[in-house]
């Protein structure tokens, strides 16, 4: 398997520099193989002390693929996904665990582009996961009928799945501030900056240990701290939303 491959190369890198990792298969648009992996860490490792959320995808500016398709295809990875693996990671997350949900400054970007309604709800401290599952919903069915922008949305499927995904982390450290308010989990959504990725290109200013840096200081944040959370972050600097 492609990906299984790729996984066992990056163990294999690790390893000669004296690392001893695992790897573990994991495709984050399959529901069961979310469950999987949730499963073999919760019995192998009895919990998660630290869950990157790094996957996503971006189409190409010269990719030809009608707007609405390419909503519903970034929205299903980038948001919904992402969703889904919170939704089964988040009850093994450790006592003192850090999750950190890569989103983007274009996600910022793409709000302040929206209407004003939509802002105020992104911006809500009372919008709920479901309120914000309804509206990345109606921002897909609004592009395959061409009328995202009569209702509020700007032309950017990446920018409004980062939107939601930075939302979305809000959301989720508030539950954890209220369900959880003694276990110091520390839960943010960060921006890399423009890394030269496979999806980003080889013309972005990054490298990979560059955009690194602040979802592992994130990642890495000191046992007892308070802070951030619920934030939105970039170069290790909490930003405005």
């Amino acid at each position: 398997m492609f990906c299984s491959g790729r996984g066992q190369a990056a163990v294999e890198s690790l390893a000669s520099e004296g690392l001893k990792p695992l790897f573990h298969q994991l495709d984050i648009n399959d529901l069961n193989s979310i469950k999987t992996a949730a499963a073999f860490f919760k019995e192998k490792y009895g919990g998660v002390d630290i869950l990157i959320n790094n996957a996503g995808i971006a189409f190409k500016v010269a990719d030809t693929a009608p707007f609405g398709t390419q909503a519903e295809v970034t929205l299903k990875t980038n948001f919904f996904a992402t969703k889904d693996m919170l939704t089964h990671f988040m009850p093994l997350i450790k006592a003192g665990g850090r999750v950190v949900n890569v989103s983007s400054f274009v996600g910022s970007r793409t709000l302040n582009q929206c209407s004003t309604e939509l802002q105020q709800r992104f911006r809500s401290d009372d919008i709920t996961e479901d309120e914000l599952a309804v509206l990345m919903q109606r921002f897909v069915d609004a592009a395959k009928k061409g009328e995202h922008k009569q209702d509020g949305w700007p032309d950017t499927a990446y920018g409004v799945s980062k939107t939601g995904l930075t939302t979305l982390s809000m959301i989720l450290a508030r539950r954890l501030s209220k369900e959880r308010p003694n276990d110091g989990i520390l839960l943010n959504a960060c921006c890399p900056g423009w890394v030269r990725t496979d999806m980003a290109g080889p013309k972005a200013p990054k490298s990979p240990d560059e955009g690194a840096v602040t979802p592992v200081y994130l990642a890495l944040l000191p046992a007892g701290t308070a802070e951030p959370h619920g934030r939105f972050v970039s170069e290790k600097e909490v930003q405005p939303w």
